[in-house]
């Protein structure tokens, strides 16, 4: 499995003297090439834009793209720190309000997790620090016929698989980094590529910095950024990596780095009708019985959720397998919890749109996470539904349907029960009190009507707030402003 991700990654390879290049010299001539053999710190700024890496309309993209205006990334070498900011204006969704700006405001502290840190050590002055601090190898290679010097280093952290973890860069002729590569784990993707490539080098007072910065994740481009300005060692780099003093933000990197493994959640189960049952704690399931089996809708937002789930329906179900989960949609929130139900042999039930995307992405190398899915060493079995599936013992029935023309997801599912009258959804949240309708409800209650769905009750994965049973009465009195 491992050597399929590697090999796309280095399909137009061919490498030359493996142990041809001494690392620490190549390290010293490219440092000197790029000004950097003094560097401890460096701002620079620009202009820049990230992409919905795992929440796109389309689950395989392309991606919808956040122009961040102002944009400006401060690296302290030393600690190592980061801190990039700027102004956001997300694209217009069609049928939504028109976007407003946001504060983008990525702080990465020396204690963050290595998937957020690679940010920095993806950086070309980052990386060559860490290929100096950590006995680099190096390599000739050439890539599409162009010659490189391939530096390979592993930080000292692991990753929760007890691998370690690996950064390549490729240094081109004219001694300039040219693109850093590296894999860390996902709870979708398995081992996530990351790349960022760099182009049109200038000097910036003896120090050579990209104009142009590109990554990508998992293929997909996720961040780009055009820089203008830079400030090696800058004198106020403590006021630099300080947060802004107004405004939201967010956190991990461009590609939607994980913040880290979650505390297991709480499981709690509430009987629905005979054989029925609402499963909350995190993202609400629903644990609904047939004559041999059992369907989960819905797997989770992450592997322990998902193990939750899985173990609360076998506590409530101790005789029936669990054979389907459906997932509603492919967003990584709600497809991060699919692994251990793949690891169980449970098969998975997306719409179509999303069935090839998550059958690669659970299918990936998993030698990083260490997760359930790893460890069993199953291939995972997904299927897809089109408008319309019935999952039937011939006593009970799930009508699972495709939300058409709606902008969140085009391969949104929903689960009606209609000897229950209950429909379940999913990101179709009742708001806050204060705060707008989804235009989504309105695209929800469409489809409802135009399936002539005759629900009573609404179940949602997203549990409002505070938690309480749902009516028919109370989505359609979203649609006149009440909550």
């Amino acid at each position: 499995m491992r050597k399929t991700a590697i090999g796309l990654a280095f399909a137009a390879v061919l490498s030359t003297g493996v142990s041809a290049q001494d690392a620490a010299g190549t390290i010293a001539a490219v440092k000197k090439a790029m000004g950097a053999e003094a560097l401890t710190s460096i701002t620079y700024s620009g202009a820049a834009a990230t992409g919905n890496f795992g929440q796109s309309k389309n689950i395989a993209g392309p991606l919808a793209m956040t122009a961040i205006a102002g944009y400006r990334r401060t690296l302290d070498l030393s600690q190592p720190s980061s801190r990039a900011i700027g102004t956001t204006m997300p694209p217009a969704a069609a049928g939504g309000p028109p976007p407003q700006p946001g504060t983008f405001n990525q702080g990465i502290a020396p204690t963050a997790t290595w998937p957020q840190q690679v940010e920095i050590w993806l950086t070309p002055w980052g990386f060559l620090q860490g290929a100096a601090a950590n006995n680099a190898t190096a390599r000739a290679q050439r890539i599409d016929g162009k010659p490189f010097t391939a530096l390979t280093w592993s930080p000292s952290q692991k990753a929760p698989s007890g691998q370690p973890y690996r950064v390549i860069g490729y240094v081109n002729d004219r001694q300039m980094i040219e693109r850093v590569e590296t894999w860390i784990e996902h709870p979708v993707m398995g081992d996530l590529h990351v790349e960022q490539s760099y182009s049109d080098y200038r000097d910036v007072n003896g120090v050579k910095v990209p104009g142009r910065i590109v990554q990508k994740r998992g293929g997909m481009q996720t961040f780009e950024a055009t820089v203008n300005e830079a400030i090696a060692n800058p004198p106020n780099l403590a006021d630099l990596l300080q947060p802004p003093t107004a405004g939201g933000g967010r956190a991990g990197g461009p590609g939607g780095a994980p913040a880290g493994p979650p505390a297991p959640p709480a499981v709690q189960s509430e009987k629905l009708a005979d054989g029925v049952f609402r499963i909350t704690g995190g993202y609400v399931a629903l644990a609904v019985e047939l004559r041999n089996e059992v369907v989960v809708l819905e797997g989770g937002q992450n592997e322990a959720r998902g193990l939750a789930v899985i173990g609360e329906t076998k506590r409530l179900f101790p005789s029936k397998p669990i054979r389907y989960v459906v997932n509603t949609h492919a967003h990584f929130d709600h497809a991060s919890g699919l692994a251990p139900f793949a690891a169980d042999g449970v098969t998975i039930i997306t719409h179509t749109n999303n069935a090839a995307f998550l059958a690669r992405a659970l299918g990936n190398a998993r030698t990083l996470a260490g997760d359930a899915l790893a460890k069993s060493r199953r291939k995972p079995m997904v299927e897809g539904a089109g408008d319309k599936r019935v999952l039937t013992d011939g006593a009970r029935t799930i009508e699972l349907h495709h939300v058409k023309d709606l902008e969140h997801s085009d391969g949104m599912l929903i689960a009606f029960l209609p000897k229950e009258r209950i429909l379940f959804t999913g990101d179709f949240n009742v708001p806050a009190a204060g705060q707008p309708v989804s235009p989504a409800i309105r695209t929800l209650v469409d489809n409802t009507e135009r399936l002539k769905l005759d629900f009573e009750r609404h179940v949602t994965v997203h549990a409002p707030n505070p938690d309480r049973p749902l009516t028919k009465a109370d989505l359609l009195a979203l649609l006149k402003g009440g909550s």
